[in-house]
């Protein structure tokens, strides 16, 4: 027979005290998930607030008369660039110019070793006083001989011989005259001189060099004027042509428009320029002209070589609608700006740009005078929402040259 394990009895009261202690643990749990589901039940049954409306920085378009500019990169030169080149051949034995300093039209800049020259001077004073004597000789045979020709003493023909003689003699002594009068010129352009007034260049000629006709020395420029070099397209000309069809107008406007030259570092030169040329041609590797307008420099503060951005008002925009740039946002090559309005809601409407005016845009379609426009905030607004409009002072007043 199986030996039976007795059974652990459990009293009552034990049991009891196990169920309070099991309920104990229930009871703030049933107490969070009834206050949980309360809670969310009363937040269900009320609305959501309304937001406010967002706020943003509306601008009045303005409507004015504005010049309109167009600006271009320019290229500064000499109004003359003269290249020192010697006229004759010898040994470069001095340089009289302080490279970069300004020298005047024929201070001597360099000297060539003047002693062949001199010596070739004196041979061809010699051989004029040769041909000189001997033009006294044949004129001398001449009157002695004519006398004796007419009287029959002596054959005619001597006389005649004496006669082309005499004529030999004095193209000779012309000649001779040539011959030192080109000689005093070799002389004097052992000394080279400077061509213009203006700023001498780096000498690229050394002490001791053999120089001739064929070497560049160096360089002098004139920069007062001071020439400023642009390109104009194709289309910027014909629209010139355009907005003044006949060569009456055209020149007027040449000589009405003053040019201005802003600076690398931004700011504008104080003198005012004049149009001087246009190119006969268009380049035909870039498809624009080549234009010159003349600066005053005095003082020489401008130089060849610099660089700089020319530009000019070439008309007037009569009644222009002018926005600030940061109003006008760009999509896809669109561009729309944002209308406040008198409802305070915003209308997204699709305009057509103009020129740019500094901080301002013109709009040629899509806009009235006085209507606002969104100049900062652009981001917070849809299409039909209600905004919380607020003046924007700060660009608004102010509109580029």
């Amino acid at each position: 027979m199986k030996r039976l394990t007795p059974k652990l009895a459990i009293k009552p009261s034990e049991r009891q005290s196990k169920q309070n202690i099991e309920l104990g643990r229930l009871l703030p749990l049933l107490f969070a998930v009834f206050a949980f589901l309360l809670s969310g039940g009363c937040r269900s049954n009320q609305a959501a607030p309304p937001m406010a409306p967002p706020d943003v920085k509306v601008v009045d378009v303005m409507q004015k008369d504005v010049p309109i500019y167009v600006e271009w990169i320019a290229t500064l030169d000499g109004y003359v660039n003269a290249k020192i080149q010697p006229q004759v051949t010898g040994y470069l034995i001095k340089q009289n110019y302080t490279e970069g300093s300004f020298v005047r039209k024929g201070e001597v800049m360099f000297e060539i070793d003047p002693r062949p020259f001199r010596a070739a001077l004196d041979q061809a004073k010699a051989q004029l006083a040769q041909a000189e004597a001997q033009l006294g000789k044949a004129t001398l045979d001449v009157e002695r001989d004519t006398p004796l020709a007419q009287a029959k003493a002596i054959a005619q023909s001597q006389l005649d011989n004496d006669i082309q003689a005499r004529l030999g003699a004095k193209a000779s002594v012309e000649a001779g005259k040539a011959a030192v009068e080109q000689a005093q010129l070799n002389l004097g352009f052992t000394q080279v001189r400077s061509l213009v007034d203006g700023i001498a260049g780096i000498a690229k000629g050394q002490i001791g060099d053999l120089v001739g006709p064929n070497t560049l020395l160096t360089s002098v420029s004139q920069v007062d004027p001071i020439k400023a070099y642009f390109t104009v397209s194709e289309q910027e000309r014909l629209d010139f042509y355009r907005w003044f069809p006949t060569e009456a107008s055209r020149e007027a406007k040449r000589r009405q428009l003053q040019l201005e030259l802003i600076l690398a570092d931004g700011t504008t030169y104080p003198q005012k320029g004049t149009f001087y040329f246009v190119d006969r041609e268009v380049n035909p590797s870039t498809g624009a002209f080549r234009i010159a307008g003349l600066f005053p420099n005095p003082g020489n503060i401008m130089r060849p070589g610099q660089y700089g951005r020319v530009r000019t008002a070439i008309r007037i925009k009569q009644g222009a609608l002018l926005v600030p740039q940061r109003a006008v946002t760009e999509l896809q090559g669109s561009y729309q700006v944002a209308v406040v309005g008198s409802d305070n809601k915003v209308s997204i409407r699709p305009v057509k740009v103009g020129e740019r005016i500094g901080a301002m845009w013109i709009i040629d379609e899509g806009l009235k005078p006085g209507e606002r426009v969104v100049a900062e905030g652009v981001q917070k607004v849809r299409q039909g929402a209600a905004v919380n409009p607020k003046p924007f002072v700060e660009e608004a007043q102010g509109t580029a040259r």
